[in-house]
């Protein structure tokens, strides 16, 4: 016996034993024992007791964490669903910016009905510090053909984009008006409005501007006043509009320069529209229909004055000569 309480193991496991059926049996209503515990309960219940908070702040804490990840994930599918119904929100904002360019784009074949329009969505800007590009997805099995001359394209707002520059099967390069190669004879949109010179310019491009150039000596530009093309050489129609003077520099009354704001914001194109002329129809003739400007005058011999641009360069018309250049006799060509 006294080997058996040696064992110290032995004497924890029966002493707990004692412990936990002496409690069981006075817990028992009417049990002999639950009288004999009531002096105990001085110093078992404030035991009890904190280990029963123990145990319920450790059941609280693993339900708030399991409560958490629930939130957590609940947020995560709340943010998935909030991030696509903006992208539908977005792609249904830009479908009806679109829609409502193509819807306008329709009164150009009214305003131009000599020309056949045809409807180019952008692929690619192609630009870097010296050249800018862009092309589009129309090209010769469209009708668009750069070796029978170079095009007019515009916006859906009718305003002047640029000119067709090359084209392969599937697509064309279009150079826009910002670019310092883009030239294009224009006048301001007024009764006898004067006519002028539009070029893009290697050192406003950054800007967003063209420089104006060939003022008339007499005519001081103001900001604000709208320029449109001319007509004259042919390739633009008379009265694409173009934009709006921005600024006028008279300090060289020799060189009067100005700069234009165009009305096409040629990073925000999605589509353009490039007009190609009637088989039937001589853009030079269509061109001189304008009256406010005289693009066209017939010598005897019947032969025009009216000049084409190189569509190669956008060269300004012959017609537009500069103070040291001589001028051309009546019914010469370029």
């Amino acid at each position: 016996m006294r080997r058996l309480f040696d064992n110290k193991l032995l004497v924890l496991a029966l002493a707990t034993l004692l412990l936990i059926a002496f409690i069981v049996l006075s817990a028992i209503p009417g049990s002999p024992l639950s009288g004999a515990t009531k002096p105990l309960s001085v110093i078992i219940d404030p035991i009890q007791s904190v280990f029963q908070k123990i145990g319920t702040k450790i059941s609280d804490f693993y339900s708030a964490i399991a409560e958490g990840m629930e939130i957590r994930k609940e947020n995560e599918e709340l943010r998935a669903e909030i991030a696509e119904l903006e992208y539908e929100v977005q792609q249904g904002e830009e479908a009806r910016i679109r829609w409502e360019e193509l819807k306008s784009a329709f009164s150009i074949q009214d305003t131009f009905e000599n020309y056949h329009i045809h409807g180019a969505s952008v692929l690619t800007r192609e630009a870097d510090e010296w050249f800018s590009v862009i092309r589009v997805n129309v090209g010769t099995d469209s009708g668009i053909d750069s070796s029978s001359g170079s095009y007019a394209v515009v916006d859906a707002r009718m305003n002047l984009v640029g000119r067709v520059m090359t084209t392969d099967k599937d697509s064309s390069k279009i150079l826009p008006l910002l670019h310092e190669g883009f030239t294009v004879s224009a006048k301001v949109n007024e009764v006898n409005g004067a006519t002028v010179m539009v070029s893009g310019d290697i050192t406003l491009k950054s800007e967003g501007l063209c420089v104006v150039t060939r003022i008339p000596g007499n005519i001081i530009l103001k900001p604000g006043q709208e320029l449109v093309t001319s007509g004259e050489g042919g390739l633009f129609p008379a009265g694409i509009p173009i934009g709006v003077i921005e600024t006028f520099d008279d300090s060289d009354p020799n060189n009067l320069k100005a700069t234009l704001r165009p009305y096409a914001v040629i990073s925000d194109i999605k589509d353009v529209f490039i007009m190609v002329p009637n088989e039937d129809v001589d853009p030079t003739k269509e061109s001189a229909k304008d009256p406010a400007s005289s693009e066209s005058v017939e010598d005897p011999s019947g032969s025009s004055a009216d000049t084409v641009p190189d569509t190669a360069s956008g060269s300004a018309p012959a017609s537009e000569t500069t103070a040291d250049t001589a001028p051309e006799t009546p019914g010469e060509g370029e």
